[in-house]
């Protein structure tokens, strides 16, 4: 091979490891710009989740009861009460929110649960008498950025933004290590404070975690 080739052999891999730093650089620039907010809000919220006991004292419960109209308990086939037509009733009338998933029924009681972050609402219908009782808890807006957290309460939508979540900030970390590759200098070091505080992780978790 002759020293032109070589030269252009290098020239060519040194022109592609330059666009490669020049992309990751790019895209961890900007990836760190989309998921700031992010970041910033599950940084807080974690440690709002290790020390809930900065913020207590917020809860707000409130009790309720009503009639219920009749027509909803009555059997219709084989379907029993109107479940859907109950569960909104008494949202309206309660002014309630949240997602109800199980509904339960027996021949003296209908029960249910409005669920959302930081949010329940118990419901107990007497069958006999038609009448409810609803038992609210509003715990605050701690709590709710610390269900927000974990995903609790909070639908498929949220949970969906989540995922994505954590696929932005794994590019963002494994962009910053492509940076750091490429800067020949810090590359060393870097990758050995790296690899020091997965380690001390590790540690922490073996001798401090039950």
């Amino acid at each position: 091979m002759t020293t032109t080739s070589v030269s252009g052999a290098n020239t060519r891999r040194a022109a592609f490891r330059h666009k490669i730093a020049k992309a990751a650089r790019w895209l961890h620039i900007y990836l760190s710009m989309v998921s700031f907010g992010i970041v910033l809000f599950f940084a807080v919220t974690g440690l709002t989740l290790n020390h809930p006991d900065w913020f207590s004292g917020s809860v707000k419960t409130r009790q309720g009861r009503g009639p219920v109209d009749h027509t909803l308990l009555q059997a219709s086939g084989t379907n029993g009460p109107d479940r859907n037509g109950l569960v909104e009733s008494v949202r309206m009338r309660e002014h309630l929110h949240g997602t109800v998933d199980d509904i339960r029924v027996d021949d003296s009681e209908i029960s249910f649960s409005y669920r959302a972050p930081g949010y329940s609402a118990d419901v107990s219908v007497d069958r006999r008498s038609e009448t409810y009782e609803v038992t609210e808890v509003r715990n605050g807006f701690l709590a709710v950025i610390n269900d927000l957290h974990r995903g609790r309460d909070a639908g498929k939508a949220w949970g969906w933004l989540i995922d994505v979540s954590a696929v932005l900030l794994t590019l963002v970390s494994m962009t910053g290590l492509v940076i750091l590759w490429f800067i020949y200098r810090r590359r060393a070091s870097g990758l050995v404070i790296a690899a020091a505080g997965a380690a001390l992780c590790a540690l922490a978790y073996k001798v401090f975690v039950p």
